[in-house]
């Protein structure tokens, strides 16, 4: 099995953390995670797809072991952190990948792709959204709320969403058998949450989440002109991105291929043979 190397580069002042195994000549996988995780929850397809591929996986500013400024020191927007994550591929000498998108990684790739569409050979989405179609209202609904008004009361409505019992609920929802996922995994994160300012961050976050829905129709218009190819493997049962979500990318990508897999949010924890499996017979087709 590939060695996974654990690196740090600084970028714009900032030190960012990454995960990387695989060939330096073999072509890249850039694996980009959502909340409230990091590169942990890659921390097992890495050297599953490290045999053929340069694997490559940072955890975002505020997130993981990366750098984690104040709210005053730092802007947390998408945009800023697209911004870390171009100057972290500029550091690494990479210029062309096929991106692997989960959660929060999501509106981060498309404004990759957006700035420099020739960037990007192939997008799989694993739960992550690129269509209205894929949002749970039940979930979304104070999420929109605190966008429109940053309000103190809006604010203790998302403010469960930092504590054990709802990152706990975002490993476990839709898993049919819940003792496939590590416990380690959640305590990774609520340790690594839990530093001095994290906490504001996050809700600068949730609340600039709005702004993603703007480039959707801009990034479906670039999957229609440039036939990029897609794969969404995607947790059917999740609460937050509906299976809507990933059948979305036929409107724009016709030959799209989507598998709906018995799981949840995190889809790897219960699933990870079957990605592997999908993944590599995506890429092998991709090839042939």
């Amino acid at each position: 099995m590939p060695a996974v190397h654990h690196r740090t580069v600084l970028v714009d002042g900032h030190e960012v953390f990454y995960r990387e195994a695989g060939p330096a000549d073999a072509p890249v996988l850039l694996l980009l995670h959502g909340y409230p995780t990091s590169s942990h929850m890659f921390r097992h397809l890495i050297p599953a797809l490290g045999d053929t591929h340069r694997v490559i996986t940072p955890d975002h500013i505020g997130f993981g072991r990366s750098a984690a400024p104040s709210v005053d020191e730092f802007p947390y927007t998408f945009d800023a952190l697209t911004e870390v994550t171009r100057g972290f591929l500029r550091e690494l000498g990479v210029t062309r990948y096929t991106v692997y998108v989960q959660d929060y990684g999501a509106p981060i790739a498309w404004r990759l792709a957006l700035a420099d569409p020739d960037a990007v050979e192939g997008v799989i989405s694993q739960n992550g959204n690129a269509y209205e179609e894929g949002f749970v209202p039940e979930f979304w609904t104070p999420i929109w709320a605190y966008h429109e008004d940053p309000s103190d009361e809006n604010e203790r409505a998302l403010r469960p969403a930092l504590e054990r019992d709802a990152v706990e609920w975002q490993y476990l929802h839709g898993v049919p058998d819940p003792t496939l996922v590590d416990p380690d995994a959640w305590e990774h994160d609520l340790a690594l949450l839990a530093r001095p300012g994290v906490d504001r961050a996050q809700l600068h976050l949730f609340g600039d989440y709005a702004t993603n829905r703007a480039l959707y129709p801009a990034l479906q218009e670039w999957l229609r002109a440039s036939r990029v190819p897609v794969l969404a493997v995607w947790g059917r049962n999740d609460e937050i991105f509906a299976a809507a979500g990933a059948e979305a990318f036929r409107r724009d990508s016709p030959d799209a291929r989507i598998e709906l897999l018995d799981a949840g949010h995190f889809l790897l924890e219960s699933n990870l043979d079957d990605v592997v499996r999908i993944i590599r017979d995506w890429l092998r087709a991709r090839r042939a």
